[in-house]
């Protein structure tokens, strides 16, 4: 299990290393909703979870959406591992991917291959250390998917209708793709930008979160089907 960096203060040159800077930065947790699965996460005993925008900024790291295990990305991967039939024998990508719970998740369910997807180049190392801490592999990407015919089968993403310039360009995109025969299920806590008009309810979870990264303890989470 990792730590907190020495002396509770970042050092720049670990950022470089994104591997090392993971461990030192984060422990092994399973997420409360999926507790089956554990990840490299920042919580209240690491430096990491304690530093503004700014700081982070300022050693070169981007918000570290990676560290954390969001209530859109539990409820779908819970989802997932209850329903195998959903991924089982099929190639699946996790679009914005963040720690690789769901692509994990994915896995563990018998997809025949997953990308992981994010554009933050860190999700690759913490991708990468997710999926060996549960004995699998999971392939990565940091290109931006959005726009680009998928030769998959299955789209997951988890949590991405929080800001409304993402989402107006995600909507069109997702509709692409399942026109083209693509199953889409996104996982939701009510995100302001969730375009509700275009979603089939699956499941309901109620996902126990933090209320420093949340505004309350308890997210009710949607999985939906796009479509």
């Amino acid at each position: 299990m990792g730590g907190s960096v020495p002396n509770g203060r970042f050092q720049e040159n670990a950022v470089k290393d994104r591997r090392a800077f993971i461990r030192a930065n984060t422990g092994l947790i399973a997420p409360p909703h999926v507790p089956e699965i554990e990840l490299h996460l920042a919580d209240e005993a690491h430096d990491l979870w304690h530093r503004t925008e700014a700081e982070l900024e300022a050693i070169g790291l981007e918000p570290p959406f990676w560290a954390f295990a969001w209530a859109g990305g539990q409820g779908l991967a819970r989802y997932v591992l209850d329903h195998p039939e959903t991924v089982a024998g099929r190639r699946v990508v996790d679009f914005a991917t963040g720690s690789g719970l769901v692509a994990i998740a994915a896995m563990k369910a018998g997809a025949l291959h997953v990308l992981a997807s994010d554009i933050d180049p860190f999700c690759a190392a913490a991708v990468a250390l997710n999926a060996a801490a549960n004995n699998i592999v999971v392939e990565t990407s940091d290109r931006d998917l959005v726009g680009e015919k998928l030769d998959c089968d299955v789209l997951l993403a988890g949590d991405v209708f929080y800001d409304r310039s993402f989402a107006d360009r995600l909507v069109p995109w997702l509709r692409e793709l399942t026109m083209a025969g693509v199953t889409v299920l996104v996982g939701d806590p009510g995100r302001a930008y969730l375009p509700r008009e275009r979603l089939a309810a699956l499941a309901r979870y109620e996902v126990p979160v933090t209320r420093i990264l949340e505004d309350a303890e308890v997210k009710r989470t949607t999985v939906w089907q796009f479509g």
